[in-house]
């Protein structure tokens, strides 16, 4: 009997337990189907919430952008080594196929580009040294072959004796000399740092190339994001080398060219204009502007005539017209073009940030941020099929 009793117990607690399993079941699904039933409430953002979130994207920029500035003394020569270094990717990699260590491109490479800057710098001593010590008859000169020009702009109020006795008289030039000596000297050691800087990273980065490209890589968990990541480096590189190269070979001509001009036209040290027409052509439309208003100024004050004085100018910027319209496009194809009005913004960003390094380097970092662009959000366009 006790037994019997046990088990009735039992066999009625496991129903009282199934019972309250079957109504928490038809609870849980009639809660399930009222919330199905019944209306999303989504919560809506307004204006001040919206304002918020620009407001806080706007400081982390403004941060941003001001520790780019206050870094400019590191920052500027990592980014030149990099890009550098990515310039000269494709030769690298040339290098590797022939058999040459990594160890060893880097070498060679970062000590070909000392030696490039050493012989540049060599050639260019010269002419600088004459050009400062000419400098305050250069300037005396210049003052008094604008002056006719100065005097038709009533509203300068420019006179002879401005050049005279005035704060632009030779006497005061010479006695800001030490003012601009003491700038120089001031401005030499960071320079030297940066420099520094700039071939110690450019040697790590040719040496570390591959292994860092690997590391970037293996970020990424998914394949098809590192197939992403090895396409936009890969054609990071060949963007930049194949421009880079194509250009220094068609601006090195013009820089030539610019040498006969100078030298036909009776322009002082040409091979010094020669060089800062190569070296402006990697500036986009302000490096052509102010190389052609300094050939036009140096021609007026070289030559007793206006129209003498103007020629070399006008067919500096004929030539580099024809180059950048006719040659250009022909050896680069479409594949390169960049909104003119981007490429400006970037030039006067980056000059604004980091000045003259700055205005070179924004061209190519507008490539890269094109490369990227291209290979990450813009779909392949579809092709239209032609009629049957």
């Amino acid at each position: 009997m006790g037994i019997a009793n046990g088990i009735r117990k039992h066999a009625s607690k496991i129903a009282l337990g199934e019972r309250r399993v079957s109504s928490w079941a038809q609870n849980m699904a009639d809660a399930e189907e009222v919330a199905a039933q019944a209306p999303i409430r989504r919560v809506e953002k307004d204006g001040l919430d919206i304002l918020m979130a620009w407001a806080i994207i706007g400081i982390f920029i403004i941060l941003g952008m001001s520790a780019v500035y206050m870094m400019s003394l590191i920052l500027i020569p990592l980014t030149l080594a990099i890009v550098v270094g990515m310039i000269l990717g494709m030769l690298a990699e040339k290098l590797t196929k022939l058999g040459v260590p990594r160890i060893t491109n880097a070498v060679i490479l970062s000590s070909s580009v000392a030696l490039v800057i050493f012989l540049v710098a060599n050639s260019l001593a010269g002419p600088l040294t004459t050009l400062a010590n000419e400098g305050p008859a250069f300037a005396e000169k210049t003052a008094m072959r604008l002056m006719p020009y100065l005097e038709r702009i009533k509203w300068l109020h420019i006179t002879p004796e401005t050049f005279q006795s005035g704060p632009m008289s030779a006497e005061k030039l010479l006695e800001n000399t030490g003012n601009i000596l003491h700038v120089v000297s001031a401005n030499l050691t960071p320079a030297l740092v940066q420099a520094l800087i700039f071939f110690a990273a450019l040697l790590l980065f040719l040496i570390g190339r591959v292994s860092l490209r690997k590391s970037i890589i293996m970020v990424f968990r998914e394949r098809a994001q590192r197939l992403a990541a090895i396409r936009v480096i890969s054609s990071v590189e060949q963007v930049l080398g194949f421009y880079f190269a194509t250009a220094s070979v068609i601006y090195a001509c013009l820089g030539v060219v610019m040498t006969v001009i100078a030298y036909a036209g009776g322009l002082s040290a040409p091979v010094l204009w020669g060089f800062f027409a190569f070296l402006s052509s990697f500036v986009p439309y302000l490096g052509i502007t102010m190389m052609t208003f300094s050939i036009a100024i140096a021609g007026i004050i070289t030559h007793d005539g206006l129209l003498a004085g103007i020629i070399p100018a006008a067919t500096f910027f004929t030539v580099h017209l024809l180059m950048e319209n006719l040659i250009f496009p022909a050896v680069m194809g479409r594949r390169l073009e960049i909104n003119a009005f981007v490429v400006f913004l970037a030039i006067l960003f980056w000059t604004w940030m980091w000045g003259a390094v700055g205005a070179m380097l924004a061209l190519p970092l507008s490539l890269i941020v094109m490369t990227i662009i291209d290979e990450l959000f813009i779909e392949e366009k579809l092709q239209p099929q032609l009629p049957k």
